[in-house]
């Protein structure tokens, strides 16, 4: 039987790709066991304003320069009542905020989480069940890991009962293909070109924005404009 995984680290309110590389695979494994890395995806994203895109940034204790992602915490809680406010001011007009206000409210303000890896965590399960993808969520400390950049990643499919890994092109950088080719194990990439522009507020278009603008400005059709459910549907 064959079983298609994706090996990613956890990012905050991440946008339709990453969705989009869970939802083609059949367990999609967090990689927080890493060092984590300043001025990255993991704790910051960038939303639609009306003076233009904007970062907004979870701010976190960074104690010494080999700490992992799952060990990081954020410093305080008023990010959470900040991060809302500026996503219900730039957002409240969008045609289907009032429909998941609610939702991501309660994750802002009524979640107590400080691990920045259950933070994401909990924003990506939410948004997962908006979208309607199903794919197992699992951790890589949940499984054995050994050493090795690429080796790691492959005991890792070996171990969840994959017959194919899916990643993203810039893992094409540090992987070495043969190692997962000595183990029968395919390797995929997922290719982001070619998405299709929406309805969205505060011209220009933006594609490298969080899925929240998608899901505020489209709603239950935001499926529509990702391409795993395009493919899926075929």
């Amino acid at each position: 039987m064959s079983k298609k995984v994706a090996i990613l680290q956890s990012n905050y309110i991440p946008w339709k790709g990453y969705f989009d590389l869970i939802n083609m695979v059949d367990e999609f494994i967090f990689y927080d066991d890493v060092q984590y890395t300043k001025n990255d995806w993991r704790n910051r994203n960038i939303i639609k304003t009306i003076s233009g895109p904007k970062w907004i940034t979870i701010p976190v204790r960074q104690l010494c320069l080999d700490q992992k992602i799952l060990e990081t915490k954020t410093l305080n809680d008023a990010w959470r009542r900040k991060h809302w406010n500026m996503i219900k001011s730039n957002y409240v007009r969008a045609p289907f905020f009032d429909n998941f206000r609610d939702i991501f409210e309660d994750l802002y303000l009524n979640k107590k989480e400080v691990l920045l890896c259950q933070i994401n965590y909990s924003f990506i399960k939410t948004i997962n069940s908006i979208l309607g993808i199903k794919t197992k969520l699992s951790s890589s400390v949940d499984y054995k890991l050994t050493d090795g950049k690429t080796k790691r990643l492959v005991d890792l499919c070996k171990q969840a009962g994959a017959t194919e890994n899916l990643s993203g092109p810039a893992a094409k950088n540090y992987i070495d293909e043969n190692l997962f080719k000595e183990e029968n194990i395919k390797l995929s990439w997922i290719d982001y070109a070619g998405y299709r522009e929406y309805s969205q507020l505060n011209s220009p278009f933006i594609h490298e924005v969080s899925i929240i603008d998608l899901i505020f400005n489209h709603g239950e059709n935001s499926k529509t404009y990702m391409k795993s459910f395009q493919t899926i549907c075929i």
